[in-house]
């Protein structure tokens, strides 16, 4: 999959830790997620609609 052109932000739950995740949602039909200690590393991809039910679920 490219992802020339992905906006990376950080996870706003992240705060001050430096061991976070960037996501990029600008995607078409998918979201990125990758570490951000290693931005050319690998990234996992997500269906769309897979990452709003994720986020959207409550806490366990």
């Amino acid at each position: 999959m490219e992802l020339t052109g992905a906006g990376w932000r950080k996870s706003r739950r992240s705060g001050s830790n430096d061991q976070c995740v960037e996501v990029a949602t600008n995607l078409v039909g998918v979201v990125g997620v990758r570490d951000s200690k290693d931005p050319a590393g690998p990234v996992l991809t997500f269906p769309a609609y897979s990452w709003r039910a994720f986020v959207a679920a409550p806490p366990r």
